[in-house]
């Protein structure tokens, strides 16, 4: 029954990833309408078309591989420039340029119905939709649960003291005689700190952050006890290794003191969104640029039979499966497990937004930057006096965005099959 249940919650996790990509096309297309662009097209899915219909202009429709989706705009590629050098570049730029210029009319032309004959701040608005759409979902799916149902905060209340330090060579069942710096000061269960060498306490993550940095040093904590500030016996803090905030794959030496702290479930507001998103842009900027590496890592561990890193990647597949084992857990009850759901989904969201502001075509952001050096280069050509240079012909990044595609499709099939054949084990 349990499997039943992964493969069904899976499903709907990968129905909603669909639902979000979606939403990204639309995030493109309903500005692209709005300009006057003209869209022939708006597809969820690659390859062949398992369903469309047309409403006016566009064709709307679902295809076979579920795995993305594209809404086509007219007049990406401008027309060539006359008397430009004739490169293999340039030729290579033509052919693909007179593919989408054979179904471009002259009243498109006529009406400034393409897309290289917007202005920028409108080709800006159209090619960020997508990602600003992602972002959104994510901030409303975030919203909804830290506002309705709140979540697990740490706070600097001591729920229990640990007493041994917990080493490969003695076990924790073999400590006769508490070492750990905590049960040395003498803090107890319910003990709420309120100062650490001097410096007030406010909350748990400002307790962490200081005891990190504090390394082996000395530390001197003071407690309120029954509502007596009681200062305690001044130890060492003692260094291990913790899980780096923005790369938790990779380990730190960081201080260690030995409590673990007492959680309450606390409801939030905008305000407390956008800190947790910012926090996750800042983790996700770091995986987007180790993703490399990371999918290499996947590939090797494959191969040699190791698991996967509970850090590394997952393909839209291996996020699906991760989301259906936490809801058909019986380790977590109900509403715990509807919002593990909804985080993945929010953070799966914010993730597919960052990574398509990545400058490189064919992801928005490749657009975007080009929609940006042709404003530089057009403000540069009015200072100086000179011609106006003109809508920059992004046909000429065709190489590059073959090469970026090429590897997403590759690094694309890597996860997919190792999300199959080796699945992270989250629980």
């Amino acid at each position: 029954m349990t499997g039943v249940l992964i493969v069904v919650f899976a499903l709907l996790f990968f129905a909603c990833i669909l639902v979000s990509i979606a939403l990204h096309e639309i995030g493109h297309m309903v500005p692209a309408k709005a300009f006057g662009i003209r869209v022939p097209k708006y597809f969820v899915g690659f390859g062949p078309t398992l369903w469309s219909t047309t409403r006016g202009e566009t064709e709307y429709g679902i295809k076979w591989i579920p795995l993305g989706g594209y809404v086509r705009l007219m007049g990406m590629y401008p027309p060539a420039r006359p008397g430009r050098r004739d490169t293999r570049l340039a030729r290579f730029a033509d052919s693909a340029r007179a593919y989408e210029w054979d179904e471009i009319t002259p009243e498109d032309i006529a009406n400034n119905r393409l897309f290289y004959q917007k202005k920028t701040w409108q080709k800006l608005i159209v090619m960020a939709g997508g990602p600003v759409m992602n972002l959104l979902i994510a901030f409303a799916l975030f919203w909804s649960i830290l506002g309705l149902h709140g979540s697990w905060q740490p706070q600097p209340v001591v729920a229990e003291v640990q007493s041994c330090i917990i080493r490969e060579t003695q076990p924790t069942a073999q400590c006769l005689v508490p070492d750990t710096p905590a049960a040395k000061s003498g803090i107890r269960a319910g003990d709420r700190v309120v100062e650490f060498n001097g410096v007030a306490i406010s909350s748990y993550p400002q307790l962490t952050d200081l005891i990190r940095a504090n390394l082996d040093g000395e530390a001197r904590l003071v407690v309120e006890r029954d509502g007596v500030r009681t200062p305690l016996t001044p130890v060492h803090t003692v260094v291990t290794g913790v899980p780096d905030k923005l790369d938790p794959g990779k380990r730190i030496p960081a201080g260690w003191f030995g409590i673990t702290p007492t959680s309450v479930l606390v409801k939030g507001g905008p305000g407390d969104v956008v800190a947790q998103m910012w926090q996750l842009t800042e983790q996700s900027a770091v995986a987007i640029a180790q993703f490399p590496v990371k999918v290499y890592n996947v590939a090797v561990d494959l191969i040699q039979g190791k698991p996967r890193d509970i850090y590394g990647p997952l393909s839209i597949v291996g996020a699906s499966r991760a989301a259906g084992e936490v809801a058909a857990s019986s380790a977590i009850d109900g509403t715990d497990k509807l919002v593990l759901f909804g985080s993945l989904l929010a953070a799966v969201n914010l993730f597919l937004a960052l990574f398509n502001f990545v400058p490189l075509p064919p992801l928005d952001g490749g657009h975007i930057a080009g929609a940006l050096w042709e404003a530089i280069r057009r403000a540069g050509a009015k200072l100086l006096g000179r011609d106006d240079p003109g809508p920059f012909d992004t046909a000429q990044l065709l190489p590059v965005a073959y090469v970026v595609g090429a590897f997403l499709l590759l690094t694309g099939a890597v996860l997919i099959i190792a999300d199959i054949i080796s699945p992270m084990q989250l629980l």
